[in-house]
């Protein structure tokens, strides 16, 4: 499905700030049409214009907000509405979750905003989608995954817990994307510690987001890019990659039957089939 000779359509969720911003606009200066999604209109304004700044060319808009799975269910029918194929497909949005929270779907904020809804809408979209890359992170170590109960980190919430199981379940589901959908690349990421709009509400966060030896939006979407560009056949397809190589993720991120039973987990929870 991928346009390898002309202009390519990119969607980038979590695009109005950020790595997806960042992304967006490095994207937008090679040639791609971009196209942004984002939950805040007003910061989507924002990022349009920066895109527009970058290449001179106002990159078209999406409002949908990760932590309602009917969202995602719209995002989709616009954007199959509005395109015949995307190209790349750029799983950016994401969240630390600061605080015990359960969505207007009944799930663990994390999990459904940084997992169950990126899920959702690449099972939507996927005859539409050539290339697929998700933004996972190193975070996934502190994942405690239990596809039986993808509420369990509400019982005794730690944010960066919560925040690392909904990153290894990235890191699965790419990996499980591969595995079913062939005709789909697909490629999973850990940006670096980024300095981002994450932990803004919280000092104690944000402290520590000073004190870590942090990247740049720039730097830790250049992964990203890379993934989106590069020749699939120097490419693992399903693979983890950090600062542009092939990493092994650990073991509990690398199951695949595990992943098979996140992807059954998954497809109950959003209301879909296998």
């Amino acid at each position: 499905m991928e346009d390898v000779t002309g202009r390519r359509l990119v969607v980038v969720t979590g695009a109005s700030s950020g790595i997806g911003l960042a992304a967006a606009v490095d994207l937008a200066r090679r040639g791609d049409q971009v196209v942004l999604v984002g939950r805040d209109p007003a910061r989507l304004q924002a990022a349009a214009e920066q895109v527009r700044e970058a290449c001179g060319e106002r990159p078209e808009l999406f409002r949908a907000d990760f932590a309602v799975l009917d969202d995602v269910r719209g995002l989709a029918e616009r954007l199959r509405a509005a395109y015949d194929r995307i190209d790349v497909l750029a799983n950016n949005a994401g969240a630390i979750v600061l605080q015990p929270l359960t969505t207007v779907d009944g799930f663990e904020l994390s999990i459904q905003a940084n997992h169950l809804a990126p899920f959702l809408l690449s099972n939507l979209l996927r005859d539409r989608i050539g290339r697929m890359v998700v933004t996972a992170s190193g975070a996934h170590r502190s994942g405690t995954l239990d596809p039986d109960d993808l509420n369990a980190p509400l019982r005794r919430y730690r944010s960066m817990t919560a925040y690392g199981t909904s990153k290894q379940a990235n890191i699965l589901f790419t990996a499980e994307a591969a595995r079913r959908w062939p005709r789909v690349r697909s490629y999973c990421f850990h940006p670096g510690v980024v300095r981002t709009r994450f932990g803004n509400d919280s000092r104690l966060v944000a402290l520590g987001m000073r004190m870590l030896p942090f990247r740049s939006p720039e730097k830790g979407a250049e992964t990203l890019v890379w993934l989106a560009n590069q020749d699939p056949a120097r490419l693992i397809d399903g693979g983890y990659y950090f600062d542009r190589r092939p990493r092994r993720p650990l073991r509990k991120a690398a199951d695949p039957q595990l992943a098979a039973r996140l992807w059954t987990a998954s497809a109950k929870a959003v209301g879909i089939g296998e």
